[in-house]
């Protein structure tokens, strides 16, 4: 089935569109790309975004004329995406604009996203799966991350055999196939070394794949979400190839105070967003330092924090090989730091060895997710969202074609690996 999906991360610059031919053979699951793009957001879009994400205070007109307007700019991302499909799509997937993640005391209570899907069925006549996050919060879980299930068939091969409704608990790793045409590396006693997939977005999250203990990913901490802020205060939208950083100097009294954070102590499952790591966020710290910091330094500072957190995840996880992804492997500072401390450690790359254009992971990634979806099975995993079973993700909002109104039921069982090509 061919399947248009869309992405639009914490740093909402834009969206990513994704197109795709999904077909099983067996216990493998190809994915045949057939383009992909990004669109930035109109110019009216980032700044709704910005005026009612915490700590701002908003109104229930104000979310129903962003929920309304991102509808409408997914619609047309849609379009643009069936243009790549030639005309011929099967399916669109469409998360949403993630505006709050409700933590509370650890724990994912809520969450929501705004981009009524109701608009991007009128405009393809495709049935569109939008919202899927809260199945995997309702039974237990942080709704987030969601991409570790495609990373662990990508690179591993092979995921948890997590039938519908089976506790994590109860969860049987499979074994290591070679992904993609390529050689899975080894530990020192023979046995598949761990691996794992880096996204740096507004947040950072991992996955990590090391048989036969469970698939494992969580959101490690802000990537580009406090450096956004501290570029914002240099005039840029983003710090540009990482000039900001080059010019400034690393605070040493400012990066402990950020280091310190508790959220990076948690141990999994745990998720986090612009909730925590927003421009008060920074502020504070900056509070607390009690003196004044250059701009370029705080570009600086905040960027070897994103280097720091990633590392020592990486490092605590023991893995020997990270495949990085999303609009932070464009700051070449933020990578010569992550290539820099993994040196001896891991080593740093990029997704598209796999096939899969980093800016476009994301995007690829709930094209899956709708995939399992359309075919009845879990999506989310819950030895990485720590929900008492595997849910089957998503709303669905029916197209204007009668045939494609209802998702098809056929495939018993999840796929074992994922092939790109």
């Amino acid at each position: 089935m061919r399947i248009v999906s869309l992405m639009s991360g914490t740093s909402y610059d834009g969206i990513d569109v994704a197109v795709a031919d999904w077909e099983l053979a067996g216990d493998t699951l190809r994915l045949r790309p057939v383009g992909e793009r990004s669109l930035p957001y109109p110019a009216d879009v980032p700044a709704a975004i910005a005026a009612l994400l915490p700590p701002a205070a908003t109104t229930i007109e104000a979310v129903c004329r962003l929920d309304t307007r991102l509808g409408q700019v997914f619609a047309d991302a849609a379009a643009s995406g069936l243009e790549i499909a030639g005309g011929r799509a099967d399916l669109v997937v469409s998360p949403g604009q993630t505006v709050f993640h409700w933590i509370d005391g650890g724990r994912a209570a809520g969450t929501l996203q705004l981009g009524e899907p109701a608009w991007i069925a009128r405009r393809t006549g495709l049935p569109v799966l939008s919202n899927l996050r809260s199945a995997d919060i309702a039974a237990g879980g942080q709704g987030a991350p969601l991409v570790p299930a495609f990373d662990a068939l990508l690179l591993a091969g092979a995921g948890p055999e997590l039938p519908a409704g089976r506790p994590a608990r109860e969860a049987v790793p499979r074994g290591v196939a070679e992904p993609a045409a390529r050689a899975v590396l080894s530990r020192d006693d023979g046995g598949p070394a761990a691996r794992a997939a880096l996204n740096l977005g507004g947040i950072a999250n991992l996955t990590v794949v090391a048989p036969p203990a469970p698939v494992l990913g969580y959101d490690i901490g802000p990537a580009n979400a406090l450096i956004d802020v501290a570029a914002r205060r240099c005039g840029l939208p983003y710090d540009v190839d990482g000039a900001r950083a080059a010019a400034g100097r690393v605070q040493p009294e400012l990066l402990a105070l950020l280091l310190a954070e508790p959220y990076y102590a948690a141990s999994p499952p745990k998720s986090t967003g612009k909730e925590l790591f927003s421009a008060r966020y920074l502020d504070d710290r900056l509070a607390e330092l009690g003196k004044p910091v250059n701009r370029d330094d705080l570009v600086a500072t905040v960027t070897e924090l994103t280097a720091r957190i990633v590392a020592a995840a990486c490092g605590r996880h023991g893995v020997v090989e990270v495949l990085a992804a999303g609009g932070g492997v464009r700051n070449p500072v933020l990578m010569a730091r992550l290539a820099a401390l993994g040196a001896g450690r891991w080593r740093l790359a990029r997704t598209e060895e796999l096939g899969i254009p980093a800016q476009a992971r994301e995007a690829y990634a709930f094209g899956l997710l709708g995939w399992l979806s359309w075919h009845h099975l879990p999506g989310a995993l819950p030895s990485v969202t720590g929900a008492r079973e595997a849910a089957v993700l998503g709303s669905w909002t029916p197209g204007t074609a009668v045939a494609a109104d209802r998702p098809a039921p056929g495939v018993t069982r999840p796929p074992r690996r994922l092939l790109v090509g």
